[in-house]
């Protein structure tokens, strides 16, 4: 089989979708499953790509007007010949040229949304969207062999927007590290709280420092690891001096084992946001052993059901309520729950794992394999 992956940017500043898509192809030729991913080269010589991989085509940056034209994209598209397609994303160039070449050349193509498609992402800019869908987007998506989601949540929203082919339902992949069992645990007898991620008002950290002022914690600190747009994290800023939180500590970008050390010294992570697809630093906190308070706008139930953690709605009040009880638990309770949502990480959501579902999602469309049971 061959096949071409497409996305508008692998820069390592890009989020989730760029990181989700990069590890997704990384995992697979790791397996032997050889996947090409083509996109365009950083802009600017300060930002630097996720990786320099030989399956990485990188094509010199020439992308103009918001949603990315790239003579450069469409030309190496054209001259393309694959068995499938596969591009990541929605309303950029990029991944309509994709969908385009790929109906033009009789050649079956995969959409991945990562959450475009969400009611509340819908609402962002919702008059250029309706545009966009009816410049050729819409035709994109409802003509694709296959959409791939990352949970059945995703799946239904899919439904609602009109999709009625098949769906895949195929999570993330969590990259084992190789140095997972050398990172260590806190003991100095500090309840660390925290955050991961882009800071975004959709990420409802707001809700975390409100809770964190009522909760008046002692031998406590609340540490938010990651970075945003200037106006928003100064937003933050100026709540925290409103109202007095104490011990609030805004820790910048992490990446790489920084991340995971961080991410093992918390006794809790918090994750309140509106909604996410997936949700990649409540996986990586659950590899690192620490459990989750995830609200129920991500699809972790799991952490409910196989008791790794907390998901209940992003409250104010809700926070409050998890945060007390997971100080209230021993280090040795904490430790068994950390320990349970890493055992759910490496059996469901680990690369090798994942990059057998989206191999076994191609060989389907390309009528090697039976259909797989992900796919409704």
């Amino acid at each position: 089989m061959s096949i071409l992956q497409t996305i508008g940017s692998l820069n390592a500043g890009s989020g989730g979708t760029s990181t989700c898509t990069y590890d997704l192809v990384s995992a697979m030729n790791a397996a032997g499953y050889p996947v090409d991913l083509l996109t365009l080269r950083p802009a600017s010589s300060a930002e630097k790509m996720l990786g320099e991989d030989t399956f990485i085509h990188a094509l010199p940056h020439d992308a103009r007007t918001p949603l990315a034209i790239s003579k450069n994209l469409r030309k190496a598209l054209s001259e393309s010949n694959y068995d499938l397609y596969h591009t990541n994303g929605l309303w950029m160039d990029v991944n309509h040229v994709t969908c385009a070449h790929a109906r033009k050349v009789g050649k079956p193509y995969i959409i991945s949304p990562h959450g475009m498609l969400y009611p509340q992402a819908l609402a962002i800019s919702s008059w250029k969207k309706k545009l966009m869908l009816t410049l050729g987007h819409r035709r994109d998506l409802e003509q694709a062999a296959c959409i791939h989601v990352t949970c059945k949540q995703e799946m239904e929203y899919c439904r609602a927007f009109g999709l009625k082919q098949p769906i895949a339902v195929i999570p993330n992949p969590v990259q084992i590290p190789s140095y997972l069992k050398e990172l260590s645990k806190s003991k100095d007898g500090i309840f660390r709280v925290g955050f991961l991620g882009r800071l975004h008002p959709i990420k409802n950290i707001e809700s975390i420092i409100r809770a964190w002022a009522e909760l008046q914690l002692s031998d406590s600190v609340l540490l938010l690891y990651g970075d945003g747009e200037q106006e928003y994290v100064e937003s933050l800023k100026t709540l925290v001096c409103s109202t007095k939180v104490p011990r609030v500590r805004f820790m910048g970008f992490v990446n790489g084992r920084e991340k995971y050390q961080a991410l093992a010294e918390l006794d809790i992570l918090c994750a309140p946001s509106h909604q996410e697809n997936f949700g990649m630093s409540i996986a990586e906190a659950l590899l690192a052993g620490t459990p989750v308070i995830a609200s129920t706008g991500t699809p972790w139930e799991e952490l409910n059901t196989l008791q790794c953690g907390w998901w209940r709605d992003n409250s104010v009040e809700s926070l409050c309520e998890c945060i007390k009880e997971a100080q209230s638990l021993s280090s040795n309770e904490l430790r068994a729950m950390g320990e349970r949502g890493k055992q759910l990480i490496l059996s469901s959501y680990s690369s090798a794992k994942v990059s057998q579902m989206m191999a076994a999602l191609y060989g389907w469309l390309l009528g090697k394999n039976k259909k797989p049971d992900f796919v409704y």
